[in-house]
């Protein structure tokens, strides 16, 4: 939708202006409606506008739920943050653990393996993660300043460029009238060409950028929590290792389940499938994990 807003910059990008240059004043239903009626008004005018309200209420009530739920907003950025944080907490130390009770070792010392592995993986997570991304944004800086070289000394290439690109995103050059006068918007204002440059050719815009800071520290908090079902199991198993095996691979069963359920809530897309792709990718790496253990122990012993 923003990238829509940015590519019609023409209709209220020009501040003082009701209206683009060179575009006849409209009096159609998408200028702003008056706040009060004036005394001219007779009561069928008014009856059409009540009519109009509750026909358009009427509307969005039957639309399928979809069609009228919100956008993510700002959290949109970050859910690749939270999902892999959560996951990755699941997965990597329910694998630590199913492969160090397969070798033999006891609770205490699956205990103390589990709580090593998931300090260590949280810190390389949060680490990993504000790197990537610091070095993401700088990578996008770098692509937008050179736009900006581009178009201070190359504008009529970025022009023809933006010819192209209006195409791309259904702004067709027949007939010519909306493509020519979006063209001479942009020509008779370099600082809009840019932004909507910037928006065609990466796909993003300024106030989408994400923080390096947040997104470390939002994986690295996930991950622990992600890590709890199979370290807390192994506080409660005394000398039965095998017992807080099961309860951590149940515990991390079900909330697998929960976060492929979470997850499209999101993505708006299937629960069960999202939710039994988490459970299966877990389930065969902990079984992997556990026989490669239970080969080793073999093995040296």
């Amino acid at each position: 939708m923003k990238l829509l807003i940015e590519s019609m910059n023409y209709c209220g990008g020009i501040e003082g202006q009701d209206h683009p240059p060179g575009l006849p004043e409209s009096s159609d239903a998408s200028q702003s409606p008056p706040e009060k009626f004036t005394a001219a008004e007779n009561d069928e005018s008014v009856l059409a506008r009540e009519n109009d309200t509750t026909h358009h209420r009427h509307c969005r009530r039957n639309h399928p739920p979809l069609a009228t739920s919100q956008h993510l907003g700002a959290s949109r950025q970050y859910w690749r943050d939270m999902i892999l944080g959560v996951n990755d907490g699941l997965v990597s130390t329910f694998l630590l653990v199913a492969g160090v009770a397969g070798g033999g070792l006891g609770s205490s010392d699956i205990l103390l393996t589990a709580i090593s592995g998931a300090l260590a993986g949280a810190v390389s997570m949060c680490a990993g993660e504000y790197v990537a991304t610091k070095s993401q944004n700088e990578v996008m800086n770098g692509e937008i300043a050179l736009e900006k070289e581009h178009v201070t000394h190359c504008f009529d290439d970025e022009i023809l460029e933006l010819d192209f690109l209006l195409e791309v995103i259904g702004i067709p050059k027949e007939p010519e009238m909306l493509h020519q006068q979006l063209l001479e918007h942009y020509r008779s204002h370099p600082d809009a060409l840019l932004k909507i440059m910037i928006a065609l050719e990466f796909g993003v815009i300024e106030d989408e950028q994400r923080s390096p800071a947040w997104a470390g520290f939002t994986s690295c908090l996930l991950f622990v929590f992600g890590a709890l079902p199979s370290v807390l199991p192994f506080i409660f198993s005394g000398d039965e290792p095998m017992k807080g095996l099961i309860a951590a691979a149940a515990i991390t069963t079900m909330a697998l389940l929960f976060v492929g359920g979470v997850k499209t809530w999101a993505t708006r897309g299937n629960c069960v499938t999202a939710s039994l792709e988490n459970l299966v990718i877990a389930g065969c790496g902990g079984a992997f994990a556990y026989g490669v253990g239970v080969l080793f122990d073999s093995v040296l012993h």
